[in-house]
């Protein structure tokens, strides 16, 4: 018997923290069962597609349950904490119903941490705990212990559940996205063999689905094809390591994968004397105005690729596939490549275009530190126009970097070293980088791309001309 109504319990939902984001993962919960909360509060970490992402609480009162433990993907739109708001003091682990008094079961429900009594599945999986119960699924009365058995399965996240808990069903088991997939392709759910975990059909379900479709005396082997899955995760741990590619890590290959594919690259070089911007770098650092930002060369380069875009304004544009027009911006927001433990992500300065050298500095240096920390919001990965990619601070001289999807251009910057060149007719150490220009052909022709990869040359080896061409 509780102590509290089921009315003064509040169920925060997972919100969607970007654009048309339809799932999240929670890295870390930062409250547990019988912790108080207040309005504002942050209670734990979720990972996007696009970023980390810290969830507030929006009211006050005492923590009742965790409804999945950290390292589940929830979608958009499930509860994922049960708050008390009467004040009251959490209840104890609520016992399992008996099956013949379970309140109706509905299809929509997601699963939940189930109680004690789980088992680890491999090696170095714990067991986790929580007060929770998972409703069973819409369809025919199944046998407590086989519910139990695929709850289990489920949050384990290894194999998939038993065919009793995963065949009576009446509704198909599929994600908003997926039932979207087999609408446009004209395929009905109930027909298609499910493979995911504990019965939920998968894009590649519905895919093999319009496969049989239109080979049917292929039928049979696409249909057994999920057996093999049962052995899939035997391989052996002292000789490899598997990482699941989810969160950033997932969109930005997922990004990368249709930039490629989509744009037409073309990507040209050239090797530049920078003595002179470096020597520039070291008195800016010196300057007052410059007191507490970071100046480094990559602060130079950023203004350079800027004076390059206002005299080659063309270049700052993107492709509208749908309506057939490339659309030119009036305003740079700049990408900056940043290397996380979660991936590459590229944020942006909005509005680059308008700041002047400290402010840009500052921007910099705030961009750098927030993803540093993992902190990058999703708003600022949105709406970049070109992008700066430093691989010269792991030692490379160059590369061909890829489009970041939707945008026009991406410089690479190479390491700066010490080299001979020809200086004022005599062979001389010199500081010199090697730069490369990435661009779509379908915006940017040859000669436009050569005229903006020349100016920024030109004014990295003579920096002066930030003050001639501005």
């Amino acid at each position: 018997m509780t102590t509290m109504t089921e009315a003064s319990v509040r169920e925060f939902k997972m919100p969607d923290v970007g654009e048309g984001l339809t799932e999240a993962e929670i890295l870390k919960w930062y409250v547990q069962p019988g912790d108080t909360v207040t309005d504002g509060q942050v209670v734990c970490e979720v990972e996007t597609a696009k970023a980390a992402v810290e969830l507030p609480i929006p009211y006050d009162g005492v923590v009742r349950a965790l409804h999945f433990p950290e390292g589940t993907t929830v979608d958009v739109g499930t509860a994922i904490i049960a708050v008390d708001v009467s004040g009251g003091a959490a209840p104890a682990a609520e016992q399992p119903a008996p099956a013949a008094e379970q309140p109706a079961p509905r299809p929509e429900d997601e699963p939940k941490a189930e109680g004690s009594g789980r088992q680890p599945v491999l090696v170095g999986y714990g067991v986790a705990t929580s007060s929770t119960r998972r409703r069973p699924r819409k369809g025919p009365e199944v046998p407590v212990q086989q519910a139990s058995t695929a709850i289990q399965t489920e949050l384990n996240g290894h194999g998939a559940a038993p065919p009793a808990a995963s065949a009576v069903k009446e509704r198909p088991l599929a994600k908003p996205p997926v039932r979207k997939l087999a609408k446009d392709l004209g395929v009905d759910l109930t027909t298609v063999v499910p493979t995911g975990p504990d019965g939920i059909i998968t894009r590649e379900d519905v895919h093999a689905a319009v496969a049989r479709t239109q080979a049917p005396q292929q039928e049979a082997p696409v249909a057994a094809a999920p057996a093999p899955a049962q052995t899939a995760v035997s391989y052996d741990t002292t000789r490899e390591t598997r990482i699941p590619v989810k969160g950033v890590r997932k969109a930005t290959a997922a990004a990368m994968v249709g930039s490629a594919f989509t744009a037409p690259h073309v990507t040209e070089f050239v090797t530049v004397d920078v003595t002179r911007t470096m020597k520039l770098v070291e008195e800016l650092k010196q300057d007052k105005e410059f007191a507490g930002l970071r100046v480094n060369p990559l602060l130079l380069i950023a203004k350079a690729l800027l004076v390059a875009i206002r005299r080659n304004p063309d270049v700052n544009a993107s492709w509208d596939e749908a309506a057939q027009e490339i659309v030119v911006k009036h305003y740079v927001n700049l990408g900056i490549a940043a290397a996380t433990p979660r991936g590459l992500i590229v944020p942006n300065i909005k509005d680059a275009h308008a700041k002047t050298l400290p402010q840009l500095a500052e921007s910099l240096g705030e961009l750098v530190s927030t993803a540093r920390e993992g902190k990058t919001s999703p708003a600022a990965m949105q709406g970049g126009t070109v992008t700066i990619t430093n691989v010269g601070v792991f030692g490379v001289d160059t590369g061909t970097p890829i489009l970041n999807p939707g945008e026009s251009a991406i410089l690479a910057v190479g390491a700066i070293k010490l080299q001979p060149w020809v200086h004022k007719g005599k062979v001389k150490p010199r500081q010199v980088t090697t730069l490369a220009l990435s661009f779509d052909h379908r915006l940017v022709d040859g000669e436009l791309g050569s005229k903006v990869l020349a100016d920024v040359a030109a004014i990295l080896e003579q920096p002066k001309r930030l003050i001639t061409w501005a």
